[in-house]
């Protein structure tokens, strides 16, 4: 792990282990200096500089000119703090459309989107590039009767933004992760070895009305992410049972 990431992750662990104090125990909710950062880590202020530019770039603090760095409190109410590719700017972000079709839907997909079997669904590959490197292979299925006007050109844009602009509103995201190895196909469309480890990312983006308008399944060379996890005893006396 890079310095910088290392001290992000440090600083963030102490705001967040500090929320769980009463109110005059906290640590203030301004950062100490930048010198201060520097001369306790041990590293130049160049590095406590990109540190602190990494914990902006997700919301936990802001940076204000001439007045110091100061915490987001409502980084302490977001159990996800830091993933990789929802940190970057829509404008560090790059797609390459690889292909796209309409398709009737298996069986488990009617399900999936609560659709019949008349129903088509869009089908697209892309390939994502963060900050000019080709990072994700994404396949993503999205039903035909919500987005008439799909074309190519609307994946190789965030879809994201192409859903809230057709109106609608996104609810949440149900996100399974799992760590895998690429194989060769995928070596060859990502330009790297085949066997690297990778990370396998299935998405379900959910309309606030309850529908399903897209499933994706990824794959990620560049994939890191924090949560923040309460302790659940719950669960422990679960696992303890026989």
């Amino acid at each position: 792990m890079k310095k910088k990431d290392f001290i992000a992750q440090d600083l963030l662990s102490k705001i967040y282990q500090h929320a769980a104090l009463r109110p005059e125990q906290r640590m203030s909710e301004k950062l100490p200096p930048e010198r201060t950062l520097a001369e306790e880590y041990g590293v130049s202020r160049f590095t406590i500089r990109k540190a602190l530019e990494k914990l902006a770039s997700i919301g936990a603090i802001r940076l204000v000119q001439g007045a110091g760095n100061y915490i987001n409190p409502d980084i302490r109410n977001n159990p996800l703090v830091y993933n990789s590719v929802t940190e970057k700017k829509f404008h560090q972000i790059a797609f390459r459309l690889l292909s796209l079709h309409k398709r009737l839907p298996t069986r488990d997909e009617q399900q999936m989107f609560g659709i019949s079997d008349a129903v088509f669904l869009w089908e697209f590959c892309r390939l994502r590039y963060v900050e000019n490197q080709k990072v994700q292979i994404e396949v993503s299925r999205m039903p035909a009767d919500l987005f008439a006007d799909m074309t190519r050109r609307i994946p190789e844009q965030s879809i994201q933004k192409y859903i809230l602009g057709k109106g609608y509103e996104i609810s949440h995201f149900l996100t399974h992760y799992q760590a895998v190895t690429v194989n060769q196909a995928q070596a060859e469309l990502l330009g790297c070895k085949k066997g690297i480890a990778a990370m396998h990312i299935l998405n379900r983006g959910m309309l606030k009305d309850g529908r399903v308008y897209e499933v994706s399944d990824i794959i990620d060379i560049n994939y890191t992410c924090t949560y923040v996890i309460p302790f659940n005893q719950d669960n422990l006396t679960f696992r303890q049972s026989t």
